[in-house]
């Protein structure tokens, strides 16, 4: 026994763990010990050492066992999900924003048709630009179709992982509409006409009457862009995807943008405008002083929109003009030309005084200035002088020293009489410059009562319709015979319809038609020197000369008259009736030659054709 103890035991095979840790097999023991007593004098086997190999075949086996468990639990959820919802609607799935994921399709019909149904037949919100309208879905040929819908929304997936993902997310599915074309596209087309499309508001001022004398008030006109709905398909489109969700559907528009801002125009408004209106504004001219009432300010203001969103304000001065001018007129003087007065015979010079007249652009250049001020509100009036066309020094050097031309008629009666008297004054002592034109009514201005006219037949011989200044033709007749034996340019003029025997065949001008209205007659001094008019009418006649310095020996040569028609005959009336002694209408012509006056030779000659009408004859 102590041999065996002492021998050393052999080493443990470390491939063979669970070998190493068992004692070498003994001698079975010897029978006189007794097998309790070697039980019980025998210890217990050790512990077997741990080991990583060991550790990890044991941790393993957990995992699989766990993982087994796992996969055996998942399994039977996935069965009874799969047998609970067998047929249902998808969960996460909405249908126009109404939840119906998970629900029976029965169910779900239920859901949509308690959410939906109201809103098949609720007008549908749209914005376009910046209007707001509805559309009426029953009237637009909008529906909807349960079954199709339904059937859009799908069951439950077979597929596990889809199942699980559908717990975390939401699906839009939508619904089906029923559509009629040609229904919901006459209804976009006209809700676009009628409501959404308009055209642009630019950004302006008005004015209001406001109580009180002239009293007005400036009222913001806020800008609004243009915009039209072009893309009608696009919209119908837009109508069909979303008319049934709870958002108000958007249309695209085709804008044109304002170029004032509604800040541009209320600065305008606050600032310049209504401070312009608040109250009357004087205006201080040479000895009296106009007003400009609230109204007339008002009248006068332009506004144009700009770029920047500002609104530009302008002033018409004309307008201003037309209400200042009645005011301030008898404050302006008007310049005097010198003048020929023809004393015992001969000229003599009137002298030249220059004239004041209102600077309308240097007067109400400070007018918005003043306006925005609450007090002080007056502006001082501008003026220029203006000299005049002929000055004194003009008319010394001029050379008017003698009668170049000169013409008398006669046989004018009553008021025909008095006019010309008046004509006559008007242009006596004019004197026209080297290269002038002298018109004769531009000189003279309308003839109006005002200016000492009367009403006279319209004919110098006392026939024709009463019109004002009626026979003021003699002078005119007269002044062109003067010129024409003077050599001086004939600037244009009309002859009378019918020929008046007291002037020279085709050597006439009329200054009135027979409706009254003017017929310009004019002149041109084509002369190096001036020339100055003498007009004078007395005792039935009038005589003009023509002063300056002679050039040309003037002949006058007419022609025979050709195409002579004899005059028509006609009854006056019973009343009132004039006879008149008719005239035949003829064809003719005259011929003025001016020659040389120290040379002789002819210069020129010009040559005038005429064509005069019948003049009726009538009988009373």
């Amino acid at each position: 026994m102590r041999e065996e103890q002492d021998r050393p035991e052999p080493e443990a095979d470390p491939t063979e763990p669970f070998a190493a840790a068992l004692p070498a097999p003994e001698a079975a023991p010897a029978p006189d010990e007794g097998l309790l007593g070697e039980l019980l004098d025998h210890e217990p086997p050790a512990p077997l050492p741990s080991t990583p190999a060991r550790r990890f075949r044991a941790g393993l086996g957990k995992v699989m066992m766990a993982t087994g468990g796992v996969i055996a639990l998942l399994a039977l959820v996935y069965v009874a999900d799969l047998m609970l919802s067998a047929g249902d609607v998808p969960r996460g799935v909405t249908v126009a924003g109404v939840e119906v994921g998970g629900m029976s399709h029965g169910a779900a019909e239920a859901k949509l048709r308690i959410e939906l149904e109201p809103r098949l037949v609720q007008p549908i919100p749209v914005r376009a630009g910046d209007a707001r309208a509805e559309l009426d879905p029953t009237t637009s040929g909008l529906g909807l179709d349960w079954q199709a819908t339904l059937d859009q929304a799908g069951h439950q997936p077979l597929n596990p992982v889809r199942r699980v993902l559908s717990f975390f997310r939401a699906r839009e599915v939508g619904v089906v509409p029923t559509i009629e074309p040609r229904l919901i596209r006459q209804a976009v087309t006209e809700l676009a006409s009628e409501r959404l499309n308009h055209g642009l508001t630019e950004g302006t001022i008005r004015f209001e009457p406001a109580p009180g004398d002239g009293a007005v008030r400036p009222v913001a006109v806020e800008p609004r862009q243009a915009q039209e709905l072009t893309d009608i398909e696009g919209a119908v489109r837009i109508v069909t995807d979303d008319w049934l969700t709870d958002r108000t559907i958007e249309f695209p528009m085709r804008v044109t943008p304002p170029k004032a801002s509604s800040a541009g125009v209320h600065a305008a408004l606050d600032q310049v405008v209504a401070p312009a209106v608040a109250a009357p504004i004087r205006v201080r001219g040479e000895g009296t002083a106009a007003v400009l009432r609230p109204e007339d300010v008002a009248g006068s203001l332009q506004f144009a929109a700009v770029p920047d969103g500002s609104l530009q304000i302008r002033v018409d001065q004309s307008t201003l003009r037309r209400v200042l001018l009645p005011q301030l007129v008898g404050t302006e003087q008007r310049s005097r030309n010198a003048r020929i007065v023809f004393a015992a015979g001969k000229p003599d010079i009137q002298p030249s005084a220059p004239g004041r007249q209102i600077n309308w652009a240097r007067t109400l250049a400070p007018l918005m200035d003043v306006a925005r001020r609450a007090a002080d509100r007056e502006l001082p009036v501008a003026y220029d002088t203006r000299p005049a066309r002929v000055t004194t020094s003009d008319a010394e050097r001029f050379g008017i020293k003698e009668v170049i031309g000169e013409f008398t008629t006669g046989g004018f009666p009553g008021d025909v009489a008095h006019n010309i008297g008046v004509i006559a004054r008007q242009v006596d002592g004019t004197i026209v410059r080297p290269g002038q034109t002298f018109s004769l009514d531009e000189h003279t201005g309308p003839r109006t009562a005002s200016r000492g006219y009367r009403t006279a037949p319209v004919h110098e011989d006392g026939t024709g319709p009463p019109v004002i200044g009626g026979g003021v033709s003699q002078l005119t007749s007269t002044l062109y015979n003067a010129i024409y034996l003077a050599g001086l340019k004939d600037a244009g003029h009309t002859e009378h319809a019918t020929h008046f025997s007291r002037y020279p065949v085709a050597r006439d001008a009329s200054s009135l038609r027979e409706n009254g209205s003017s017929v310009e007659m004019a002149f041109t001094n084509d002369s190096s020197t001036g020339v100055a008019i003498q007009a004078s009418a007395s005792g039935g006649t009038v005589t003009v000369r023509i002063w300056g310095t002679k050039r040309y020996r003037v002949e006058s040569v007419p022609a025979p008259r050709t195409d002579v028609v004899p005059p028509p005959i006609s009854i006056g009336p019973p009343e009132d009736c004039t006879p008149v002694a008719g005239t035949p209408g003829f064809s003719t012509s005259n011929t003025r030659i001016l020659y040389d006056l120290e040379s002789g030779a002819e210069v020129s000659r010009q040559t005038r054709d005429v064509r005069y009408a019948a003049r009726p004859t009538v009988i009373c």
